[in-house]
């Protein structure tokens, strides 16, 4: 959504247990496969006293099947998902974007992947996660109620819903894992696999009432 220039990034997670059912409902109701499932690698930046951290904003490079940096600002916490302003900027060179940053004093803060499948559904994107937290469903859409409309027809339980980011649900975790990982990536959570079955404040959203 665009506020006076602005682009808003409004979106919501679940945690499911069963990603290939929700595959095969937006396949029956019609949404459109507009990104087959590819491997993201992403870097998030911040300078070495943790300024943007403070501030809740987030800089990030991330590498797929082309490079892009993107800017994010700090959420709104009154919001019912997750609301904040988001700048995206499609980079040629992933390694020459890496080596600029990091001489304008940048330094990598922390290494995460995931694999992820795109789907559009009317207004919305449907984004099947594989994590090595675990599986997600992201929905981002303009409005709340197209989201949540989604959410429904998904069967996916709204008041299991997560506003926070992957960086901010794996930090929950860290302090649960020893030695604690530093990175979010698939080798360095095998160890610890599998994860602590509370680990998350709320249940599966596809599980059954």
């Amino acid at each position: 959504m665009t506020t006076s220039g602005r682009h808003i990034e409004r979106e919501v997670k679940f945690w499911v247990r069963d990603l290939a059912r929700i595959r095969q409902r937006l396949e029956e109701e019609g949404a459109r496969l507009v990104q087959p499932r590819g491997h993201e690698f992403n870097l998030r930046f911040d300078t070495p006293d943790r300024a943007l951290a403070r501030q809740h904003r987030v800089l990030r490079l991330r590498q797929d099947r082309g490079a892009t940096l993107t800017y994010k600002g700090p959420g709104d916490p009154r919001a019912v998902v997750a609301a904040r302003e988001e700048i995206e900027v499609p980079i040629g060179d992933f390694a020459a974007a890496r080596r600029l940053l990091e001489a304008l004093g940048y330094q990598v803060v922390l290494e995460y992947e995931k694999y992820r499948t795109v789907y559009a559904w009317g207004a919305t994107q449907v984004m099947l996660d594989e994590t090595p937290l675990g599986a997600f469903v992201e929905i981002e859409g303009p409005a709340v109620d197209e989201i949540r409309a989604v959410a429904a027809a998904l069967n996916l339980r709204w008041e299991h819903r997560l506003t926070a980011s992957y960086a901010a649900l794996f930090e929950r975790l860290r302090g649960r894992l020893t030695p604690a990982p530093r990175h979010l990536t698939f080798a360095a959570l095998r160890p610890h696999q599998p994860l602590p079955p509370d680990w998350l404040p709320v249940p599966p959203a596809d599980a059954a009432a």
